[in-house]
């Protein structure tokens, strides 16, 4: 796989751990309105986009589930996967047909154990989207509480 192949998120991790955990991907399509996971489900896979769109969403008491964030190509979708209770913290459905490497969690989980190095490169990059994650969550649920959308931050 060339690098003008590799989907954005990856190019954090060096040529050797991209190849490596590209080996274990898988083509998945799916169509529209397809619900990938549901928050608190066992997070059991994760997916780099490589085309389409997958929304974020969130259980909010009171409320229909809010989307957070529109994840698309060269995003990772799924963190949940990587720390124990392997639970997924939000939820996620397709807005329109996509394409995706897939990736059976359990199988990245043994490669990082098995190179502790690689697994550390893979944590950081885990970790770089979560908190992207979470600060459009955070951003997202203020707009939710202030009138009109507004959003407290202006």
């Amino acid at each position: 796989m060339t690098t003008a192949t590799i989907p954005r998120p990856t190019r954090t991790l060096s040529a050797e751990y991209r190849g490596r955990l590209m080996g274990l991907a898988h083509e998945a399509r799916y169509p529209a309105g397809t619900r990938l996971f549901d928050e608190g489900g066992r997070a059991g896979l994760f997916w780099i986009v490589r085309s389409g769109g997958v929304a974020l969403d969130v259980r909010v008491p009171g409320r229909r589930p809010v989307a957070l964030e529109t994840l698309g190509r060269g995003e990772l979708l799924g963190w949940s996967w990587l720390s124990p209770s392997y639970r997924w913290q939000f939820g996620a459905q397709t807005v329109g047909p996509v394409h995706a490497h897939e990736f059976h969690a359990a199988a990245v989980r043994r490669m990082c154990a098995e190179d502790p190095a690689m697994g550390h490169a893979i944590a950081l990059w885990v970790a770089e989207a979560e908190a992207r994650r979470l600060t459009a969550a955070r951003d997202r649920l203020l707009d939710l509480d202030t009138p009109y959308g507004g959003g407290a931050r202006g």
